[in-house]
């Protein structure tokens, strides 16, 4: 028996099958849908989405014995720690402070440029403005998978065969809920010391999770899929 961590870029992901078959990314559903008027935004609760879960930020964990892969895609510290998701009154014996949990979905990086500017005396310098836009499905319906406990361990797991090891990716399936979608916006300035603007926008497309899809990314097939109730699935 040996462990196998593995990391699975964005691009891939991105990229599962092919064009015909490919899951939309994150970016352009995110996009499309801030394009609506709130009238259609409105309209389009209820909508069913496809996402790919980024492995490169949060990777799985695949254990290989004989020829069985016990895959493992933790979510303990999913949590999205933003105002309309903390619960300051919570109880820790039953609940989270944290209500809205999180797949990472996808980054994209921007460089905007360059500007001179003298943050320390007598030396001026050219600051870099760069951007990045992280990509996340946000949802508060964890526990309808599997019961909520303490453990670093809690998450989507699925018994595969070891022939899929280094090639598994994970989809999302989820329905779209109000508000549809979300952002934040969080500013480093520029100093002698790190001559860079930094700006970090989260986006979140908001939903009420369906289905997680344990997925070969070879061939594009589903290898297992996890419902609500389960917390793991398995193929032979």
């Amino acid at each position: 028996m040996f462990f196998l961590r593995y990391m699975l870029a964005a691009t891939t992901v991105a990229a599962f099958f092919g064009a015909a078959q490919a899951v939309e990314t994150a970016e352009r559903q995110f996009v499309g849908l801030a394009g609506l008027s709130s009238d259609n935004l409105h309209a389009s609760v209820g909508q069913r989405i496809e996402v790919a879960v980024d492995l490169s930020s949060s990777p799985l964990d695949v254990m290989i014995s004989g020829e069985r892969a016990h895959t493992l895609y933790r979510m303990a510290f999913n949590q999205i720690a933003e105002g309309w998701s903390w619960q300051p009154q919570a109880n820790p014996d039953v609940e989270d402070y944290y209500r809205f949990k999180f797949l990472p979905l996808q980054s994209v990086a921007v460089e905007r440029g360059a500007y001179e500017f003298e943050d320390k005396i007598g030396a001026p310098q050219q600051m870099q403005v760069s951007w990045r836009y992280d990509y996340f499905l946000a949802f508060e319906n964890l526990y309808d998978f599997y019961a909520r406990t303490v453990d670093d361990d809690a998450g989507f797991s699925a018994e595969l065969p070891a022939t899929a090891a280094g090639h598994i990716g994970l989809r999302a399936k989820a329905t779209l809920v109000e508000p549809v979608i979300s952002e934040s916006t969080t500013f480093w300035k520029a100093t002698y010391g790190h001559p860079t603007d930094f700006t970090l926008k989260k986006r979140y497309l908001v939903g009420h999770l369906d289905e997680i899809d344990f997925v070969d990314t070879d061939s594009g097939e589903v290898l297992c899929h996890i419902l609500p109730g389960q917390g793991s699935c398995s193929v032979r």
